[in-house]
């Protein structure tokens, strides 16, 4: 498992290293720049902020530097957030999106496998059916489309939620984004609990395990939930990014006080740094995350570990 682990890990650190030079070059590239503003700056001033933040030197050399800085834990400091530094602002903010993020999650996992597996002992049936058709209407709606619907239904026209607001993190200020960033990965789930319950369901050790005459309840708590549990896990990987990537919209639709607002507000003032950091972070994120995904689908499949 160690041998695992590490390969995983040798691997991780090329791809975040791509992540940074990507988003490094290519928030350079985009137009305008973080001193840009309504108000003219004069010529000397603008010169000497540039030359603080080392925004005249050549992109080789910001880039170099960024690196060692980042070497070393150092996401610099904000360009329009004069008073913090980066690394304060994501820590500010990542409370609230860890909080979010983990619970719709949660929500995702449990009613996601419960639904598939449910949908999988009625195969062709009206309920099977049913689920199948909810889960196409999560996949094909978007989360920055179903949030304001759920607003209006929800908060506007029953009163029953307020519209947005964090509210020192009451359960009733979390329904709505929880349950908007879960809907996409529930119906995902679902589909993918379905397809694979149903394959493993047909396979000849579930027919002996059912010859011997064990319990519905037995074959699949025994036999057939963990090999069918393996693409599910294989998914959390690219569902941690969605339901991260999707926070960021989420956040700034209900007015989150999480990472995302700083993300929004940093791409359109063009603060590098800020920007930098929160992509850095929640690519590291995202990466530990595939990485545990990996150990428990290496948990679940001891061949995976045979063949690393």
């Amino acid at each position: 498992m160690l041998r695992f682990l590490l390969q995983r890990l040798l691997t991780g650190i090329p791809t975040l290293l791509v992540l940074v030079a990507a988003a490094f070059f290519l928030m350079r590239a985009a137009p305008g720049g973080p001193f840009d503003s309504e108000r003219q700056l004069p010529p000397e001033i603008e010169a000497n902020l540039r030359s603080a933040y080392h925004l005249d030197e050549s992109l080789p050399q910001q880039f170099l530097r960024y690196l060692g800085n980042l070497a070393r834990g150092d996401f610099g400091p904000s360009l329009q957030y004069r008073d913090f530094s980066v690394g304060e602002l994501i820590w500010a903010g990542f409370p609230v999106s860890l909080r979010i993020g983990a619970l719709a999650m949660l929500l995702a996992l449990v009613v996601g496998v419960a639904a598939g597996a449910w949908a999988a002992l009625r195969q062709n049936s009206a309920g099977d059916h049913a689920v199948m058709a909810l889960a196409m209407t999560g996949i094909s709606i978007p989360n920055f489309v179903m949030a304001p619907l759920l607003v209006l239904l929800l908060a506007v026209g029953l009163g029953w939620l307020p519209a947005g607001g964090y509210g020192g993190g009451s359960w009733r200020h979390l329904v709505l984004p929880v349950f908007t960033l879960a809907l996409p990965q529930v119906a995902w789930l679902a589909r993918l609990t379905r397809a694979s319950m149903i394959e493993v369901l047909a396979s000849p050790f579930i027919r002996t395990a059912r010859a011997q005459g064990l319990g519905l309840r037995t074959i699949l708590l025994r036999h057939a939930l963990k090999p069918a549990l393996l693409p599910v896990v294989s998914y959390l990987g690219p569902a941690t990014a969605g339901i991260i990537t999707g926070s960021v919209v989420i956040e700034q639709i209900f007015g989150l006080p999480g990472i995302g607002r700083f993300f929004i507000t940093g791409a359109l003032n063009r603060d590098y740094t800020l920007v930098m950091g929160v992509v850095v972070f929640y690519g590291t994120v995202i990466l530990v995350c595939n990485l545990l995904v990996d150990l428990v689908y290496g948990w679940l499949d001891p061949r995976i570990r045979q063949l690393a």
